[in-house]
C-alpha cells in the first residue's frame, strides 16, 4: 500500500468495535491512520452535517478519508482498504474464505450479539423469546468456531488475517459481557484463539492492555434502561445497527417522557422481573400488520405444538389438512435464487437462521419448513411457508423484507393433491428438490 493511500482519518466514537477493525488493521499494514478527535468529530452532531453526509451519504461511523479523496464508509471495508496482502489473504482462494468470515461475522455474530448484549448496557429493550433465541444461536456460533478452530491457529491459514480481526472485533462485546467462564468451559479452541488474538500487540494498541473476558454474565437493569432518555435511545439503537453501539452514554436530559410522567408509581418502583420492565418502559406498540385482517380458525399455536410435540406423519400433518382455513391462510413455495453462490451446508443454514432472526415478529402468524438439499458446494435451499391472508406476508411490514427478494415465491393451491404431497414432504424432511437430496432442515414456528 503506498504510503499516502494509508495515510487518513477515521471517523468514529469510543468504544466502537466496529471500528476497532480498521484500526487494528492498521496497526499490521503500518498505515497511518488518526482518529478524529471531539473538536473535528461529534456523534450525532457531525455526522448529520451536510459536509459529512456529502462525503459519506449513510451517515454511518465508522468512516474514512484520505488526502487522495478516498472517501468509505462501512468498517470491513475501511479495514479492508488499510490492511496488507497478508491480512486480506495471498491468493484467491485465501481471500475468499476471508471474505466469507467477515460475511459470517455481520450475519450470524452480530445480530445475535445485539439481542445479547445491548439491554445488558441499557441501550435497547430486554425480550424474553428474543434473548432465549439469541442465546441458542451464540451456542451455535461457538460450537462451530470451535470445531473449525480445533486443528487451526487462525481462521485463515498459519496467521492472521482480516478474518481473525473482523470475527474477534465481533465477539469483543460477546465476552466482555455474556461468555462467563462456565459458557467458555464447552468452547476451549474459540477461548485460546480469542485470548491469541486479544493479547497481539496490534489489537492491545487499539483495545488497551486491560480488556478482560468477564466473571459472570451481565443481567438486562430496568433502572438503567429508565434513565437512557427516550430520544437518546432511540438515536443509539440506530447508529448501533449502522455503525455499532456506544458504550460511554451521555446523561439523560432533565425532561422525562409523557408516558413515564403520567405512571410516576411504575417509574419509581424498582422492577426486577425483565418481563415486567418491558411492560413498564416498552416503546409505542406499533400497528399489528395482522390487526386489519379477518380471523382465522386454525389455532396456529395448538399446530405447532402437535408438530413440536407429537409425530408429524401420524399426529401433526393430519390436523394440519383437517383444520386448515383456506379462506384466510394461504400456503407458498419458495426457492432460493442464487444457489450458485451457496458453498459450505453450514454456512446455508446460517443464512435460514439470520432470515429466521429478522422475522421474529411473524412468527405469531406465520409457520414454515425451510429446507437444504444437497452437500457442499453444490447445495440450494427452499421451503414451505403458511400465514394469515391471502398474499405476501413479508411485503406487510418493511423490516420483514429483507431476505424475502433473494427468493421466488409461488402461492400453492390449497385443493391440488400435489400441493399436498409437497407440504407432507417438506413437514416430514423427506424427498429431494432439482435432483437434490434433502440435507437438514429449519421449522419457523
Amino acid at each position: 500500500m503506498a504510503s499516502n493511500q494509508g495515510k487518513g482519518t477515521l471517523y468514529t466514537f469510543p468504544g466502537n468495535f466496529r471500528a476497532y477493525k480498521a484500526q487494528i488493521a492498521a496497526q499490521y499494514s503500518g498505515a497511518q491512520l488518526t482518529v478524529a478527535g471531539e473538536d473535528k468529530f461529534k456523534m450525532n452532531d457531525t455526522n448529520h452535517s451536510g459536509d459529512y453526509l456529502k462525503k459519506f451519504p449513510t451517515g454511518k461511523v465508522p468512516a474514512f478519508e484520505n488526502d487522495a479523496g478516498v472517501h468509505l464508509f462501512e468498517a470491513n471495508a475501511i479495514a479492508h482498504f488499510l490492511a496488507n496482502e497478508q491480512l486480506r489473504g495471498k491468493t484467491p482462494v485465501e481471500q475468499a474464505q476471508v471474505l466469507q468470515w467477515i460475511e459470517y461475522g455481520e450475519r450470524e455474530i452480530n445480530p445475535a450479539s445485539a439481542t445479547l448484549v445491548y439491554p445488558c448496557m441499557g441501550i435497547m429493550q430486554f425480550n424474553k423469546q428474543n434473548n432465549e433465541r439469541a442465546k441458542d444461536e451464540l451456542k451455535h456460533i461457538l460450537q462451530l468456531l470451535n470445531d473449525y478452530l480445533r486443528t487451526r491457529t487462525y481462521l485463515v491459514g498459519e496467521r492472521i488475517t482480516l478474518a481473525d480481526v473482523a470475527v474477534g472485533c465481533d465477539l469483543l462485546l460477546l465476552f466482555q459481557w455474556i461468555i462467563e467462564p462456565s459458557l467458555r468451559e464447552p468452547y476451549p479452541h474459540v477461548t485460546r484463539w480469542f485470548s491469541t488474538l486479544i493479547h497481539q500487540k496490534e489489537f492491545q494498541a487499539v483495545l488497551g492492555s486491560d480488556y478482560k473476558l468477564c466473571d459472570k454474565a451481565a443481567q438486562f437493569d430496568a433502572k438503567k434502561y429508565a434513565e437512557v432518555s427516550r430520544q437518546e435511545r432511540t438515536t443509539n439503537v440506530s447508529q448501533s445497527s449502522d455503525g455499532g453501539a456506544k458504550a460511554d452514554k451521555k446523561k439523560p436530559k432533565e425532561e422525562k417522557p409523557a408516558k413515564e410522567a403520567a405512571k410516576p408509581a411504575k417509574k419509581e418502583k424498582e422492577v426486577e422481573d425483565a418481563d415486567e420492565a418491558e411492560d413498564t418502559y416498552d416503546e409505542p406498540k406499533q400497528k399489528d400488520p395482522f390487526a386489519d385482517m379477518p380471523k382465522t380458525t386454525f389455532n396456529m399455536d395448538e399446530f405447532k405444538r402437535v408438530y413440536s410435540n407429537e409425530d408429524t406423519a401420524t399426529k401433526a400433518i393430519p390436523y394440519f389438512w383437517n383444520n386448515f382455513d383456506k379462506e384466510n391462510l394461504s400456503i407458498w413455495f419458495c426457492e432460493y435464487k442464487f444457489p450458485e453462490d451457496l458453498a459450505q451446508v453450514f454456512m446455508t443454514c446460517n443464512l435460514i437462521s439470520g432470515m429466521f432472526q429478522r422475522l421474529e415478529k411473524l412468527r405469531k402468524n406465520a409457520f414454515a419448513s425451510m429446507c437444504v438439499f444437497g452437500e457442499n458446494n453444490n447445495n440450494t435451499i427452499a421451503g414451505v411457508w403458511f400465514w394469515r391472508g391471502q398474499d405476501l406476508a413479508f411485503e406487510l411490514q418493511s423490516d420483514w423484507k429483507v431476505d424475502y427478494e433473494s427468493y421466488i415465491w409461488k402461492k400453492l393451491s390449497v385443493d391440488d393433491e400435489k400441493t399436498k404431497q409437497l407440504v407432507n414432504n417438506f413437514f416430514l424432511w423427506e424427498g429431494d428438490h432439482n435432483g437434490k437430496k434433502f440435507n437438514q432442515g429449519k421449522i419457523f414456528k
